[in-house]
């Protein structure tokens, strides 16, 4: 069972071009099936039936998330659930169309009811204060204050900003080509104030930290090697630290002050969702919620009648 999953993560890789975080999420969650299924007595997915994954999913469903303690009262919530039937219903589609099993099994799962969750988005004094240079200038800084200036100002997602090559960058034409999800190349500006942190960071920066083996990442360690996803996270919340911002950043957080501070100063949805590299529409309009949210909290402020 366990050789079609990974038949079914390579399709996932070469041929729909997802990100390497998608596949980690589907091998573990296809893992728990396959881990749960060898103790009912089944080695083959041809002999899966749809009691066998009602009965899985009602196991997960009265679950302990990893890492509770025994006597936690705390089962799997519905949004892990939600994932696990999204990641059957994505393997036996794939399964049924390379004819490895009789049917597919999954469309008859329903999804459960998923909420959304309002993107959180920096203030603009937070974001000032986040992107207020360091003194004195160091590799480093310059690194950061670049990698910054360009999420704000382009609203990459993470991936996109750590796997940024020099060959991406147009700055004298104000635009980055960037690599997304599935591997779908997009056109975004780039500001003229992170246009100059990028060059400053390239002219001062990152020569120093230049190995003879550095590929041609835009962003690099002190090692002079390409960020890993961990420590990228890791500079960005150090800077928030060192910025005086107390809430808890993440380099999403950045993204979504992009989109949400270009609605609110009047954007056409369309242009960020094109921006921000969806695929639809209704993924950007979470947004809208943000937005409006945010202008009943200032009518409410300042109104006299309000």
């Amino acid at each position: 069972m366990q050789n079609l999953v990974e038949d079914f993560l390579q399709h996932l890789r070469h041929e729909r071009g997802q990100a390497d975080h998608t596949q980690r999420t589907y091998a573990a969650l296809l893992g728990r099936f396959v881990a749960w299924s060898s103790p009912q007595g089944i080695a083959d997915w041809r002999t899966v039936e749809l009691r066998h994954l009602m009965d899985f999913l009602q196991h997960e469903r009265g679950r302990r998330p990893d890492g509770e303690p025994k006597e936690s009262s705390k089962r799997l919530s519905a949004e892990s659930v939600y994932l696990q039937i999204a990641a059957l219903k994505a393997f036996y589609k794939f399964a049924e169309m390379e004819r490895h099993v009789p049917r597919n099994l999954a469309e008859d799962l329903a999804l459960p009811r998923r909420w959304k969750r309002l993107p959180k988005a920096l203030t603009a004094e937070e974001v000032e204060r986040l992107l207020r240079p360091l003194t004195p200038e160091t590799p480093d800084s310059l690194c950061d204050q670049a990698m910054l200036e360009l999420a704000y100002a382009s609203g990459l997602r993470l991936a996109e900003l750590r796997d940024l090559r020099l060959e991406q960058l147009h700055l004298e034409a104000g635009f980055v080509n960037v690599i997304g999800k599935g591997n779908k190349e997009r056109v975004v500006p780039v500001g003229r104030t992170a246009v100059a942190a990028i060059q400053r960071y390239l002219d001062a920066g990152r020569p120093k930290l230049v190995t003879p083996r550095s590929p041609a990442s835009v962003f690099l360690t002190k090692r002079g090697t390409p960020f890993a996803s961990v420590t990228l996270w890791w500079r960005i919340k150090r800077r928030a630290r060192l910025a005086g911002v107390e809430r808890n950043i993440t380099p999403h957080m950045l993204r979504h002050s992009f989109a949400t501070h270009l609605l609110e100063r009047g954007a056409d949805l369309r242009v960020i969702q094109e921006m921000l590299g969806h695929a639809s529409i209704s993924t950007t309009e979470v947004y809208t919620h943000v937005a409006g949210s945010r202008l009943r909290e200032v009518h409410r402020k300042f109104h006299p009648r309000a």
